[in-house]
């Protein structure tokens, strides 16, 4: 799971260099990440773990956080 967090934590700062990622607990809920965002991090999760994030899966709850960002990441790799 590091070697997702860090690879995860290279795209959020390319994505948004003026973000505490490890420090924010509500990225979705606070606004602090916005649809563009999330569209970006998303190309860039599907391409860098080859998976595929589904419309399903883009709930707050799966983007809050760099932690909820890597489940996701691991739970779509295992199925």
């Amino acid at each position: 799971m590091d070697e997702i967090k860090s690879v995860l934590l290279e795209i959020l700062e390319e994505t948004r260099p003026d973000v505490d990622f490890e420090g924010e607990e509500a990225l979705i809920d606070d606004k602090i990440l916005g649809s563009f965002d999330i569209i970006s991090i998303v190309s860039e999760i599907n391409d860098e773990f080859d998976i595929k994030v589904k419309a399903t899966d883009l709930v707050p709850e799966n983007f809050n956080t760099v932690d909820a960002m890597c489940e996701l990441i691991d739970r779509l790799q295992n199925e």
